[in-house]
């Protein structure tokens, strides 16, 4: 893994978005993640919307069952969706985040140490389904159509964190 900037705490505004959010399994997420990704992209092509980076938000994560994924594209105001497409948001918040290259796992792993070092309070909840975030993502600055080696990708990984952190 090749970090790139952070840990820190970035404090983010209110992000519109459109995606495409399903439950699938932990194993293939990842080519789950692929196949949303070029539906999305062909759906905001067609009817010719602006958007920017791309996003893999985590809502719920089960890694031994079922995992509550979203990808999408910001966007600079709301854009109305259909059955398969919505309009969303990433919320306003102050984020724990880190920005890397490579090894998705370790980073999310370091992100998280360094949280519980700095003695900060993540936006999650338990629940039976699984871990529950208010805002977990990664937002890819490498665009994905452009360079197809995943290995290669800028990828920001931010969690927000609990209103009671420091």
């Amino acid at each position: 893994m090749e970090v790139i900037d952070g840990p820190t705490i970035t404090t983010h505004p209110v992000r519109h978005s459109i995606g495409i959010r399903l439950v699938t399994p932990f194993r293939g997420m990842f080519a789950v993640r692929d196949l949303l990704m070029e539906e999305l992209y062909l759906w905001a092509d067609e009817r010719a919307i602006a958007y920017g980076h791309t996003f893999f938000r985590l809502h719920v994560v089960d890694m031994d069952g079922a995992m509550d994924v979203e990808v999408g594209v910001i966007t600079d105001e709301p854009i109305p969706g259909d059955s398969r497409v919505h309009t969303g948001v990433l919320p306003a918040g102050r984020y724990a985040t880190l920005t890397y290259i490579n090894h998705g796992r370790r980073a999310n792993g370091a992100l998280r140490d360094w949280v519980h070092e700095q003695s900060l309070t993540l936006d999650c909840t338990a629940n039976p389904e699984g871990e529950r975030f208010g805002c977990r993502y990664e937002a890819y600055l490498t665009d994905p159509r452009s360079e197809r080696m995943k290995t290669r990708w800028r990828t920001e990984l931010a969690i927000r964190l609990a209103d009671e952190s420091p």
